[in-house]
């Protein structure tokens, strides 16, 4: 199989840098029309579903009963995590949550500790710096205004490393493209349940701005920065496949301020730059301990990713 070119894994970079990092405002926008779990409810269904059928047309390995009974388990608390986070934004500026969410390396780092895995000094230092710095954003108005919010993006981040620690050392799902398919329907059928029960519904017809806001989501958020993803794992190394982990946030605030009208103090830039300071010591100490003569392992990152393909995992 011929190596991809240059300019391919460049614009795979760039998704995974730019459109993990707008999926939060584009929440924002979907929530007038979609509430928060029914939003993420059909995302991740309809995105899980094509996935599927694209890696069945490929004649990839599907997954197992085994492997469907851990997506269940897996996916109902990495999608939660996307639910919990749009239940946020309601009330918290879409910047300062993709900031917050920032911090999940750290505590995957923690949550691997009771399996043996021991993190390097400057993983412990990353990790450290990052909760300061999570600390020192909820002290800001955005999240002081809100502790509804503060409390639905922190369930968020524990759901999502709960769900990556479990995917790699007690659930594994299918590999590639399968599993995070099965991953996606698993999550997204859990999410239409609690949607059910909550009574949500679409607001019909939906703001053009929301309907096209959930189609990104569904489309480049979901189909197009997933196999990018995939490709960045499989052709570089794992620092550059997992950098996205500290350029997100920094897009996501951007992004929020720019088109969202999203107002962010200089005490909360500030306590930004302290978490994505923190998850470059985090993934920097995981390539070094990569590199020592020690069993293989990759960076902490952020993304729904089956553990064949995906590096002790944070984000959308």
């Amino acid at each position: 199989m011929r190596a991809p070119s240059g300019t391919l894994i460049a614009a795979c970079v760039a998704a995974t840098w730019f459109i993990w990092g707008s999926t939060y405002l584009a929440i924002k926008f979907a929530l007038v029309s979609f509430p928060p779990f029914l939003q993420m409810g059909t995302r991740f269904l309809v995105a899980g579903f094509v996935l599927l059928a694209w890696a069945r047309a490929r004649r990839s390995t599907m997954p197992t009963r085994r492997q469907w009974r851990h997506a269940a388990i897996v996916g109902s608390l990495m999608m939660g995590n996307m639910a919990g986070a749009a239940y946020a934004e309601q009330t918290v500026a879409s910047g300062l949550v993709v900031a917050f969410a920032a911090v999940t390396p750290a505590l995957i780092t923690i949550g691997r500790m009771p399996f043996g895995v021991r993190p390097t000094r400057l993983e412990t230092a990353g990790m450290l710096v990052g909760i300061v710095g999570a600390l020192l954003l909820i002290r800001g108005a955005g999240f002081a205004t809100s502790p509804a919010g503060l409390i639905a993006v922190t369930a968020a981040v524990l759901a999502w490393s709960t769900g990556s620690v479990l995917s790699q050392h007690v659930y594994p799902l299918a590999p590639a493209a399968s599993g995070f398919a099965s991953q996606m329907i698993c999550g997204g059928a859990f999410l239409m349940l609690i949607s059910l029960v909550a009574g949500e519904t679409v607001t019909w017809p939906p703001q053009a701005l929301a309907a096209a806001s959930w189609a990104y989501l569904v489309t480049f958020g979901s189909l197009v920065v997933i196999p990018a993803y995939m490709v960045l794992l499989a052709n570089t190394s794992a620092v550059l496949a997992s950098s996205y982990c500290f350029v997100n946030p920094v897009i996501g605030m951007l992004l929020g301020v720019w088109l969202g009208a999203e107002s962010v103090t200089r005490n909360e830039w500030f306590a930004v730059a302290v978490i994505v300071a923190g998850v470059t010591g985090i993934v920097l100490g995981r390539r070094s301990a990569v590199a020592a003569p020690a069993p293989s392992s990759s960076p902490l990152t952020s993304s729904p990713r089956p553990p064949s393909q995906r590096p002790p995992s944070q984000r959308p």
